[in-house]
């Protein structure tokens, strides 16, 4: 029995870094590409590995944009975005959860239906909002938009862990002398960290690879990496070497954030998950 189970154990572990392969190989290649020169990165056929590392990728990408530029609006409004969400998505789900009333039922069900709704379909009333707001081109609007946007998701994450805290803790709390506000900011939103924590690395990730609310509502002074970069895609050109760097380059960080922050999201989504 101990060597069908060591087996079953080693299958189990082989077939998950096969798996694992498989998946990471575009990040991979893109990777690989972003240190070969331009030549080798067209080369038919292709080859995995470069034959001579360069930087000739990245030299191309920070002379054909402000690339600098174009991270710094993209970690400001993500950063900003992200924590608005948190803050009154987490509010929100706090008094839908202790109202108490058969309202809340339906809010519920409005905040799964918000979280349903594809951004495509909204994108166009976005942006005719936002330009008779005179916000266009600006990242205010790209934070309003991002916090409104991806708030529900905040909402229906926070609403799993509110569930789990026991009413009584408010109740105390109220008889100490403490208002709405505090009991939750001092006692409810406290034990709810791994949830605030999901919901922040979620959210951030959700604003930092947007694509298309950024391609309608900026131009110049606003742009995000990800509009910048798709400006080495057109009909005539397709040059993929700069391209390839400026992905490695941007998705490096959420990498490593990821990597980093892996212990508190799968603490906060089986936290949320045995929680009722």
């Amino acid at each position: 029995m101990k060597r069908k189970t060591a087996v079953k154990k080693n299958a189990i572990i082989a077939l998950t870094l096969v798996l694992t392969i498989f998946w990471l190989f575009p990040y991979l290649y893109v990777v690989s590409c972003s240190f070969k020169p331009g030549q080798e990165v067209i080369a038919i056929p292709p080859a995995f590995f470069p034959k001579t590392l360069s930087v000739e990728n990245f030299l191309g990408l920070f002379s054909r944009m402000d690339a600098w530029s174009y991270l710094v609006n993209s970690l400001s409004v993500a950063l900003v975005s992200t924590c608005l969400a948190l803050l009154l998505g987490a509010l929100a789900a706090y008094a839908i959860s202790r109202s108490g009333s058969n309202l809340s039922v339906a809010l519920v069900v409005l905040v799964l239906c918000l979280k349903m709704i594809p951004t495509s379909s909204i994108a166009v009333p976005i942006y005719e909002l936002i330009c008779d707001l005179g916000l266009y081109d600006t990242r205010v609007a790209l934070i309003i938009v991002y916090a409104a946007v991806n708030m529900p998701f905040v909402m229906w994450t926070m609403l799993s862990f509110y569930k789990g805290i026991p009413a009584t803790l408010d109740e105390a709390a109220y008889v100490d002398g403490a208002s709405s506000f505090q009991t939750f900011w001092r006692v409810v939103l406290p034990i709810c960290t791994p949830g605030l924590a999901t919901a922040f690395i979620f959210t951030l990730f959700l604003a930092w690879n947007d694509f298309l609310l950024a391609l309608l509502l900026t131009s110049t002074s606003a742009k995000t990496f990800t509009v910048g970069l798709a400006g080495f895609l057109s009909a005539y050109n397709l040059d993929l070497g700069p391209m390839c760097a400026g992905a490695f380059l941007f998705s490096f960080p959420v990498m490593v954030i990821s990597l980093a922050a892996q212990k508190y999201i799968v603490q906060g989504m089986t936290a949320g998950a045995v929680k009722d």
